[in-house]
């Protein structure tokens, strides 16, 4: 792909901003008409169901390694060259965070994605959420919060300075990954038959897969005419909604990827809900909801930057590419999310009765 009359144009930094409204568009189209919501999907799980939402879900999860691999098998993107790939990892930090995660985004009633899809659609609970989590992210980051993450994250690391490629760890060919996406997108179909799911939806699910590997394609194809490094990077919102917020509250802020993607799934998500004639303004249902959604962002937020990645950002895009890490936080944000809802939600219901 050649962006260089596009670098030349406007610059890199602002090419790069632009690749990430694009991927942000497509995504928060995708993901409000799909519904796309990794907590929806293991409450479901944690309930004994295998309905719209997990089928929703684990089309995105297959496609997008459909998406990626292809492009990879095709030599648009090289997955070595991926900045989550290129650092360490931590496989204490994929735990634990992965586990704070899951729980967080049961209490939030959404992931960050989510939240950030639902705010454009005038959800003001999500609003607040996702304000706290973008905080709380950053605190993580670079505030006080920083040295509590940075030891959980040293107690186990991956060797050699670089992320493990799952793949190369278990002594599987490259095509494993691409077999495997598309198995899981068959299965995927036969639930999404099996519960009478619209074509339409299907197509906005695959979407959002697709926009996985877009930010990969994109960022990498960057990285190669780049005079100045950029990182080789696709669709997350725990980094990118802590860069977005200081963008907005610094003197002289920084145009990159990720202060595109954010604005560019807001921006998407508040079209297709649009046009869809789903724009509705919402709030809290009084306040334990409140200070349930406010202690759920707070352990996204701390959760996200530990792991190393959001449901989105560790959960499709990390693990598109086998990140090994990525695939051990996946893990246990559904397990930190089932039992969260084992513990919190369906344990209240007899009690309510």
């Amino acid at each position: 792909m050649d962006v260089v009359p596009l670098v030349d144009l406007v610059g890199e930094a602002r090419t790069s901003a632009l690749f990430g409204l694009l991927t942000g568009l497509v995504f928060g189209i995708s993901a409000q008409r799909s519904a796309f919501c990794l907590r929806a999907a293991t409450v479901e799980f944690a309930r004994g169901q295998f309905g719209q939402r997990m089928a929703v879900w684990l089309l995105t999860f297959s496609t997008a390694l459909v998406w990626v691999q292809a492009a990879e098998a095709l030599g648009f993107f090289r997955a070595d060259e991926a900045r989550m790939m290129a650092v360490t990892g931590s496989w204490s930090g994929a735990i634990l965070g992965g586990f704070l995660f899951g729980a967080g985004m049961v209490l939030a009633r959404g992931c960050s994605g989510r939240l950030l899809v639902l705010a454009a659609t005038g959800n003001l609970r999500s609003v607040v959420a996702g304000l706290i989590f973008a905080v709380v992210a950053q605190m993580s980051l670079h505030g006080w919060l920083a040295p509590l993450r940075d030891w959980l994250a040293r107690l186990w690391v991956t060797p050699a300075g670089r992320n493990v490629d799952l793949l190369d760890l278990l002594g599987m060919p490259r095509a494993t990954g691409l077999v495997l996406g598309l198995a899981l997108a068959v299965f995927a179909l036969w639930l999404a038959r099996r519960n009478r799911i619209g074509v339409s939806t299907l197509v906005f699910a695959s979407g959002v897969g697709f926009a996985a590997a877009l930010g990969w394609v994109l960022t990498y194809s960057l990285a190669q005419v780049s005079f100045e490094p950029v990182a080789v990077t696709s669709a997350t919102f725990s980094g990118p909604s802590a860069n977005t917020l200081m963008f907005f509250l610094v003197p002289e802020p920084e145009f990159g990827f990720d202060v595109g993607l954010v604005p560019g799934v807001f921006l998407g998500a508040l079209i297709a809900a649009g046009f869809a004639r789903e724009l509705k303004f919402q709030g809290f249902d009084g306040a334990p909801a409140m200070r349930r959604a406010m202690i759920g962002a707070v352990l996204m937020g701390f959760g996200a930057m530990l792991a190393g990645g959001c449901a989105i950002g560790a959960g499709v895009s990390g693990t598109s590419i086998f990140v090994a890490t990525a695939w051990l936080a996946l893990l246990c944000m559904w397990i930190g999310a089932v039992l969260t809802d084992l513990v919190v939600d369906q344990a209240a219901r007899p009690a309510l009765a």
